[in-house]
């Protein structure tokens, strides 16, 4: 049995931790209270310690404090989301613990963990009880009562997680949404599973990833069209990324399927081919310039069911245009940096006629990590910078990427899109970095914000039934209204945003918006709400329909 841990070892155990994370990542992701597209507990801390184990990859360092560093650096640039800065913060302390010690037994596995939670909950101004914070601190009591008691290292582990698996369950009764929704916490689920993988490297195993049941779309989009700086757009010759799916008939249920001759004939389409199939449906993904041919040929062996088309010339151009304009950014220096996080063209270009000389782009489902704010920061050459997280979800990372650099600089908390064009109209270059941000943290009470998405699951929350696909409004960040139709949830939301203080209302309309609903919410509000008055912006913004903002 292992009594002690070097860095060979800790290595090991942080491959394994980061491979049982990225198994889990979808269901961690499910457990999110709120059934809205967004960032994802499981994505980001997926995301983060990804990055902490590329960083020890290939370690021969037997030095466990030396590797430990080495890790904690790697989470803590690569740390993505409230859920992905906070582990990054338990491992620090953790790693901060056994920096001078070249192994460690129980007694210094058991401090480490103490560390790691204390870190964590110094670095949160409000820790709520009932999240990853909670477990982190039961499992470290756990850990300071077993090194009195357990000999092995094994032993160890199994009582830890007996403990954090309790810690986890007792999650909801700590949280009252977590039980109204009927999950546990999803980031303690993913601090969980990381210390289930390390169990594994301590007992010999080897967890693999794993895909289960019918190949997923996933599988089929093997590459993610990184051709642009290697190619130029008319040199593509297949143009059309094309993905097609089948239910077989009775004929080739029998068993008459032969996937070799279906590949050759396939062949004949385009190239980056690629079949999947079981006894039930065939999928195929490949380039072609005749996308109706494929789906042609692929139905005479069954019923069309999922068919999805990707001009690959388009997205290349549009990849090159943004890269140019990332670029352009990326040399722009300044000795006062106002950096924005945006989604969405027609947002940023707003942004940029407002004064913001960065703009990181990134918001729901693609959180700027740590380190990419850091960089842009560090690009600018600038002395002073005031940074616009406008997303809850990424205030975090950028207050650590705030440490991290020379420049002096101020995070404004800015939590919606609306709130950072609001806190942008009270920049006064004229005053000192921290007056400017005092300003536009004042600015942010003077607007409420609002949003329409579509729901990612079925779920009951704040008395709201909500059906998977069903369109909701947040006003803030709460759940108002949800509904099957996109105009009556625009509707009922505009009605919880209005108050008899309102002036302005801005729509910004997003890539899913329609045309004729935006004019039907115009006119509503014109009829209803004569007295307001009503602005217009193209964001295109992905996600949401709509982004709202009242004044």
């Amino acid at each position: 049995m292992v009594s002690k841990i070097d860095g060979k070892m800790f290595a090991r155990m942080i491959q394994q931790g980061a491979q049982n994370l990225s198994n889990n990542a979808d269901l961690i992701d499910s457990l999110n209270v709120y059934p809205v597209p967004d960032g994802d507990t499981g994505t980001n801390m997926n995301l983060t310690m990804s990055s902490g184990k590329e960083a020890v990859a290939n370690q021969g360092n037997i030095h466990i404090g030396e590797v430990g560093a080495v890790f904690s650096k790697g989470l803590l640039m690569g740390a993505r989301g409230n859920s992905g800065v906070i582990l990054s913060q338990i491992f620090r302390g953790f790693c901060k613990q056994i920096e001078d010690l070249e192994t460690i037994d129980i007694s210094n596995l058991a401090d480490a963990i103490q560390a790691g939670a204390d870190t964590a909950y110094q670095a949160i101004i409000q820790p709520v009880e009932g999240t990853i914070l909670t477990v982190a601190k039961d499992m470290a009591k756990a850990a300071t009562q077993l090194k009195q008691s357990v000999t092995h290292l094994e032993e160890f582990f199994k009582q830890l997680l007996e403990e954090a698996n309790r810690s986890l369950e007792n999650t909801p009764n700590l949280l009252p949404v977590l039980k109204e929704v009927g999950v546990v916490d999803s980031g303690g689920k993913g601090l969980v599973t990381i210390f289930e993988g390390f169990f594994a490297a301590i007992q010999g195993k080897e967890i693999t990833p794993h895909r289960q049941g019918v190949p997923s779309d996933e599988d089929l989009s093997t590459e993610s069209h990184e051709f642009h700086g290697v190619i130029n757009t008319e040199d593509i010759k297949y143009g059309y990324c094309t993905e097609v799916m089948a239910r077989f008939n009775a004929k080739q249920k029998s068993g008459k399927f032969d996937v070799e001759d279906f590949k050759d004939k396939m062949s004949q389409f385009g190239d980056s081919l690629l079949v999947v199939n079981d006894d039930e449906i065939v999928k195929v993904h490949v380039h072609t310039e005749k996308p109706g041919d494929v789906f042609n040929y692929v139905q005479t062996f069954g019923e069309l069911i999922k068919l999805k088309v990707e001009n690959m010339r388009e997205q290349h151009r549009e990849v090159v245009k943004k890269e140019r304009q990332s670029s352009e950014e990326d040399i722009k220096t300044v000795d006062r940096a106002i950096i924005v996080v945006s989604m969405g063209e027609g947002i940023t270009e707003i942004f940029k006629s407002m004064g913001a000389t960065h703009v990181i782009h990134g918001g729901q489902t693609m959180n700027p990590s740590t380190e990419d704010i850091a960089r842009v920061i560090e690009q600018s050459q600038c002395k002073e910078a005031i940074i616009l997280p406008n997303n809850k979800n990424i205030i975090m990372a950028s207050e650590q990427a705030a440490e991290l650099v020379n420049a002096n600089v101020e995070v404004v908390p800015s939590k919606s899109i609306p709130q950072g064009v609001a806190a942008l109209f009270h920049v006064n270059h004229d005053n000192d970095l921290h007056e400017i941000k005092e300003e536009m943290v004042e600015a942010l009470t003077t607007v409420s914000s609002a949003s329409i998405t579509q729901a990612v699951r079925d779920t009951q929350i704040d008395g709201l039934q909500i059906y998977k696909e069903d369109f909701i409004g947040l006003k803030e960040d709460k759940i108002v209204t949800s509904s099957s139709d996109l105009l009556q949830t625009l509707k009922s939301l505009i009605r919880h945003l209005l108050t008899e203080e309102s002036e302005i209302i801005t729509l910004i309309t997003g890539q899913d918006s329609e045309e004729a609903i935006t004019n039907e919410v115009i006119n509503y509000i014109e009829q209803d709400y004569p007295d307001i008055e009503v602005d217009i912006q193209n964001g295109q913004q992905p996600i949401y329909p709509y982004l709202m903002s009242v004044e």
